[in-house]
């Protein structure tokens, strides 16, 4: 259809332009608009340099073809670009032009047409967009744009005279054909990285392999596959290398010798590196009573990392380390994260390190920052902490009771009196834990203990990432600010929805506060409803990101924080040190980065977490269904932990597994989705699947490849609740709702 012109005599303001962009997204070039406006040869030439400051002033952005869209909105024929799957797998694209000015949308990209593979990551595609309620847009492909040859994981088998590719990705359903002559050596088993030819056989595409990793029966294969299905890369140049090896022992020299302080490290059994240390005694200032006085001590990395060598470009390029249950993808070769920048006991390490004072309600009332030379006097962990505290000390800890581990929980005592006078988000969700045995098979799956302990290491870390932040707004120093946004106004209308459904009273109009998630939490303990509460309010959740631009830490309820006590592992803390070493003028390893710089830095060291988090829960899900695969046909009690339009995702209580009730399986009718209340419902019986429900499952498929498990629900009788069989010559299909629930969220980091 032609764009309705409208006859006006003279140029349009920019609100009437917008107006017409609106309404003809598809005609909105200058030809197009000068054309409905009936503009002369003047009117035209304005109207160019009217457009021009539209799109500098941020109101108006140019998409494919030349044509313009209100800034912030997607055209509905975009070119995307695949950037990976979210927390709950979904997968997202990016617009591959996109005005920097703003930040681009949410775009989830629609299943392939059966027989097609699965878009991957880095794949470029011509879609259609469609924009949801809530500001997210649907994708679905309309032609794929290819520079180079698509790239797979897979495993090698054979099926009968054929050989074939298994994708590891779930969401690719679609073996790949490999030619005698392309394997490359493989052999069945093996994991390799293959690229995609051109033909087909039987039906399907074909493949040559251009690298062998590993064997899938080998010790490291699961890690290994989520290692490389997000390209985490896990060797370090040569340079980085012998960096790294030629590091010394740092002398005292100027720092401040710290080595009669009794600061000990505390970190669990398994932790591989140790890089802060505490220490706290009561104030001995009489106007501080009943207050204490506490230290922080962290691993001094910017003493042997220094800007833009080659050690500093190689931990930017990757981000943080990466954490898997057999193995840790260091950010820092293993001389440093291992040696010298970690605080093992005995032995003098630098460090960088904060002394706070606080009074007896918790509150921060100062702090000094400083270089120093400290030695370890203990490597302790959480339980063997506990254990003291509770009384039943061992031959390390019982020296170390009354004048360190006591005063450490006295002053734990006062900053979680003030966490509780700030409210802020207590979501304190069981997370669970794999255990191997030493053939790197899974010796057992169980909920990992939370101990005050815990609490106490977090609370002394918060408080030292707290005076890092306000050090830096004082010394006017670039600071990588820890932000965590309030939750969108989408987001809130949507948690008050459900909320309603089942009587639960949350008023979206009020400033939100954290306080009022705790409450709502408080009134749902103890009744049916509480993990499910606790589930929506997760989601509710803005995610957490890396900014030099400060907004506060919503979830901590914090109007300044950073990151400062891990810089062994995060990129972020290696930042905030140099620009305290800047500030507080201490030494070399200063801050060489400028403000415009850290910005890029922000956004790339998010990336790079939320690349850690995937890989990470990708490996967990494989070894959960390798642990479970011996168990197909067994039966388990679980929760439905998500809702959305293609089924439920289900929990286990026994091992906290994940896995998929495909909707097409739901017994006995058809099911649409009802967003607001997260159900599923039954269109003739009325019957409803929702959000936190009980349920009793069978164990249908384990596929350890993939990560995947399909479950079936079971009736009170103890079978497989059958499906509603369609009525012969049948042709109808059942509405599926769109929806914006995204399957299982999992904890967002701090």
């Amino acid at each position: 259809m032609a764009p309705r012109k409208k006859k006006v005599s003279t140029l349009p303001d920019p609100e009437k332009i917008l107006e017409f962009i609106r309404e003809n997204p598809h005609a909105s070039g200058k030809r197009e608009i000068a054309r409905a406006f009936g503009l002369n040869s003047e009117q035209k030439r304005q109207l160019k340099k009217m457009l021009r400051d539209m799109q500098e002033e941020g109101t108006l952005q140019k998409g494919r073809g030349r044509k313009f869209t209100e800034a912030g909105k997607l055209p509905s024929v975009s070119v995307l670009e695949v950037i990976g799957p979210d927390a709950d797998g979904e997968l997202l694209a990016k617009p591959l032009n996109w005005d920097e000015n703003h930040a681009p949308p949410i775009i989830y990209m629609a299943p392939e047409r059966s027989g097609q593979p699965a878009l991957g990551k880095g794949d470029r595609t011509l879609a259609k967009c469609e924009e949801s309620e809530d500001g997210t847009y649907q994708a679905k492909t309309i032609r794929r744009i290819t520079n180079d040859a698509a790239r797979v994981l897979g495993v090698i088998e054979v099926f009968g005279e054929e050989t074939r590719i298994r994708p590891t990705d779930k969401r690719n359903k679609s073996d790949l054909i490999v030619r005698p002559e392309d394997l490359d050596g493989a052999k069945p088993g093996d994991i390799v990285r293959a690229e995609i030819t051109q033909g087909r056989r039987a039906g399907l595409r074909q493949a040559r392999v251009i690298e062998v990793l590993d064997t899938l029966e080998g010790d490291g294969s699961i890690s290994l596959i989520a290692l490389h299905h997000h390209d985490i890369p896990t060797e370090f140049p040569l340079p980085a290398l012998d960096l790294a090896q030629n590091a010394k022992a740092t002398i005292l020299g100027k720092r401040e010798d710290l080595r009669d302080v009794p600061l000990v490290t505390i970190d669990g059994a398994d932790a591989r590196d140790f890089d802060d240390a505490v220490w706290a005694e009561p104030d001995s200032d009489a106007g501080n009573k009943g207050g204490w006085h506490i230290m922080v001590a962290i691993a001094d990395v910017a003493s042997y990392v220094r800007p833009d060598d080659a050690l500093d470009r190689e931990a930017r390029k990757r981000g943080n380390s990466v954490y898997f249950p057999d193995r840790v993808v260091p950010m820092l070769p293993e001389a440093l994260s291992n040696g010298w920048c970690s605080l093992v006991p005995n032995e003098d390490r630098p460090c960088l390190a904060v002394e706070m004072w606080i009074n007896a309600a918790g509150q921060l009332q100062r702090h000094r920052f400083l270089r120093g030379l400290m030695r370890s006097a203990a490597r302790l962990t959480y339980t063997q902490v506990q254990a003291a505290r509770d009384g039943f000390g061992d031959d390390t800890t019982a020296s170390l009771v009354e004048h360190v581990i006591a005063p450490l929980y006295g002053a734990y005592t006062a900053l979680a009196d003030a966490r509780a006078a700030r409210n802020a988000l207590e979501l304190d969700l069981p997370e669970m834990r794999i255990e191997l045995a030493k053939d790197g098979s899974v010796a057992n799956i169980a909920e990992r203990e939370r101990l005050d302990s815990h609490r106490l290491i977090e609370e002394f870390m918060i408080t030292a990432n707290v005076a890092a932040a306000i050090a830096l707004e004082k010394k006017q120093q670039p600071c990588m600010y820890r932000i965590h946004d309030q939750p969108s106004f989408e987001k809130l209308d949507a948690l008050s929805q459900f909320l309603e459904s089942i009587n639960f009273k949350f008023s979206k109009g009020q400033v939100i506060k954290p306080i009022q998630f705790n409450q709502i939490l408080k009134t749902a303990a103890d009744t049916p409803e509480s993990h499910m509460v606790s589930q929506i309010i997760l989601r509710t959740q803005a995610q957490a990101e890396y900014n030099p631009n400060n907004i506060g830490h919503f979830g901590l309820g914090l109007p300044k924080y950073c990151h400062f006590t891990s810089p062994i592992r995060r990129y972020s803390d290696l930042l905030v040190h140099r620009a305290l070493i800047t500030g507080y003028r201490l030494g070399e390893g200063g801050l060489a980065a400028d403000d415009d710089e850290f910005e890029a830095l922000g956004e790339h060291i998010s990336n790079t977490e939320r690349r850690a988090a995937a890989a990470e829960r990708d490996a967990v899900d494989r070894y959960v269904a390798k642990y479970l695969s011996t168990r197909v046909g067994a039966t388990f009690q679980g929760r439905v932990n998500g809702v959305t339009r293609f089924g439920l995702f289900v929990t286990l209580n026994e091992t906290g597994a994940d896995g998929l009730v495909p909707i097409g399986t739901l017994p006995g009718d058809y099911y649409d989705l009802d967003e607001a209340r997260h159900a599923l419902v039954g269109r003739q019986s009325g019957t409803e699947f929702h959000l936190g429900q009980q349920v009793e499952v069978r164990l249908q498929e384990a596929t350890p490849l993939t990560g995947g498990l399909i479950f079936g629900i079971m009736d009170s009788g103890g079978n497989i609740r059958k499906p509603m069989q369609r009525p012969k010559h049948s042709h109808s299909r059942p509405t599926r709702h769109k929806s914006k629930a995204r399957g299982k969220a999992r904890n967002k980091r701090r």
